[in-house]
């Protein structure tokens, strides 16, 4: 089958989400139908939405993919309450998701970024087994931290759930904004999720699937990066709600490695269930390793050393769920503020509308009074120690200004110093005018104008010279911090009341 639809000019992969989002669209129809999305299908629909074949570099597998899960979400958000209603039982429920996913191909090919970041996507079965373990409500907020392409989050949202999503991943973020436009989409790094979230954004359930051991901005193999996230997920849990986690099999309370770390998350909250899954639930999201569902609800035990049992390791998920619906406790009482469940805007019925969409969903930038900036003017002078002058006995002298001087500029607010030996030598005398905005003297100081100054002319004078690219951003990083450093110091900057 050919998926055709006419697009005017191809989308750079700086903005591959609308593309991304256009491709999925197409791909929604044969969803509906319970047709089958092939590769040739998948890949006809990329090239429509991209106007270019993944040869030019336009697109790549793992967009591809990407594009074949959004069609999912579409599709449950299109069905999926009413599915929910027709299947009232989670097995039920199972047979009927298992089908959706069966008509995406397997993902068989990975790109340096999702093997890098660990970027695979919660499976449609485990998402329900997940879901189930949560016990979602119309009352519950849900965080879902490391979103991804919104999977899980759409079966929440299915269950009656508000959303709090946050997604690292620029393009993934992006599309969580599409598909998701009444709910909050941050941008941060997860495993920090407590630390950045706004104080209000208090979640009643937790459901993720963290990188099993990597982490943002730090290169090679992380053994506690699952652990981080989920302790910071914890931690903004609101008492006696319920976290529900997929991690990498190893990682249980019963494991020697990590029992003491499970010990430290039960003086939060108590690990309620726990099993490890086969790696063939994972398999056509292009990983077999083997899995694990843990749930912690947010109240600490007597003694946190005590663990419940392990049910040993599901075959599948029908296992699992069986586990989940005999072991499982009751969720605890919870008390959050009512959130109205926002009604999802209707979705664009051609690329070109999603294309617009996406386009006209950014906010405009603020339109600067003087985006280029002007120069900043000053003059520099001969300073020398007044005639006799002596070094006294304090170890600290005022600080002024001694090589140059900015008309217009305020004295610093708060009292500065400088060493007593800083003082009695002059800076050298700089060159470099940096372009600031036309009013920058009503809002820094002399002193702190005088900081830009001299770190711009470290900057300015190790631009001097040649080197790749890799060696002038070392070298300007470097220049940067040095120049900073080395005007704090000569100061001896103390704010304030000269403790500091």
């Amino acid at each position: 089958m050919n998926i055709s639809s006419p697009v005017t000019d191809p989308v750079t992969p700086l903005a591959a989400a609308p593309a991304v989002l256009a491709a999925a669209n197409l791909l929604l129809p044969p969803l509906e139908r319970g047709q089958s999305v092939d590769t040739a299908v998948l890949r006809s629909a990329m090239e429509t939405a991209f106007g270019a074949s993944d040869a030019s570099g336009a697109w790549d597998w793992k967009l591809a993919y990407e594009a074949g899960e959004v069609a999912t979400v579409l599709f449950l958000r299109k069905y999926g309450k009413a599915l929910f209603r027709k299947a009232a039982s989670p097995v039920s429920r199972l047979n009927l998701l298992a089908k959706i996913a069966g008509l995406l191909p397997t993902q068989t090919r990975r790109s340096e970024e999702s093997q890098s970041f660990q970027q695979f996507s919660t499976p449609l079965p485990l998402g329900l087994a997940a879901l189930a373990a949560a016990a979602i409500t119309p009352d519950d907020v849900v965080l879902e931290p490391s979103a991804g392409t919104g999977l899980m989050a759409i079966l929440a949202q299915a269950a009656g759930g508000s959303l709090i999503l946050n997604e690292l991943a620029e393009t993934r973020a992006d599309l969580l904004s599409s598909l998701f436009p009444a709910f909050p989409v941050t941008r941060f790094d997860a495993a920090q999720i407590d630390d950045y979230l706004a104080t209000d954004a208090m979640p009643s359930v937790v459901l993720m699937n963290p990188p099993f051991s990597v982490m943002a901005n730090v290169e090679g193999r992380m053994a506690d990066a699952a652990y981080r996230h989920v302790a910071s997920a914890l931690a903004r849990l609101t008492p006696g709600g319920r976290l529900v986690t997929i991690t990498g099999a190893n990682f249980g309370p019963e494991a020697k490695a990590w029992r003491d770390a499970f010990i430290r998350l039960q003086d939060r909250g108590r690990v309620v269930f726990t099993a490890a899954i086969d790696g063939a639930v994972f398999a056509r999201h292009g990983t077999s390793i083997d899995t694990r569902l843990t749930v912690i609800d947010k109240l600490p035990v007597d003694d946190p050393s005590v663990f419940p049992a392990s049910a040993g390791t599901a075959p599948d998920v029908v296992t699992l769920l069986g586990w989940i619906e005999s072991q499982l406790p009751l969720r605890l009482p919870v008390s959050l503020p009512k959130v109205a469940s926002p009604v999802p805007a209707a979705a664009p019925k051609t690329v070109r509308g999603y294309l617009a969409r996406a386009t006209a969903s950014r906010p405009a930038a603020a339109p600067a009074s003087d985006p280029e900036g002007v120069e900043l003017e000053y003059e520099t002078v001969d300073w020398a120690p007044p005639e006799g002058a002596r070094l006294s006995d304090a170890i600290y002298e005022e600080y002024a200004l001694q090589s140059l001087r900015i008309s217009g500029a305020e004295p610093h607010p708060t009292r500065l110093v400088q060493s007593a030996a800083m003082a009695s030598v002059a800076p050298p005398k700089p060159s470099y005018r940096p372009m600031l905005p036309a009013d920058i003297r009503t809002r820094l100081s002399d002193a702190q104008l005088e900081t830009v100054i001299y770190a711009g002319e470290a900057h300015f004078d190790h631009l001097a010279g040649a080197w790749t690219v890799d060696e002038h951003f070392d070298k300007v990083s470097a220049a940067a911090e040095d120049a900073a450093g080395a005007v704090r110091f000569r100061r001896g900057f103390m704010l304030g009341d000269g403790t500091g």
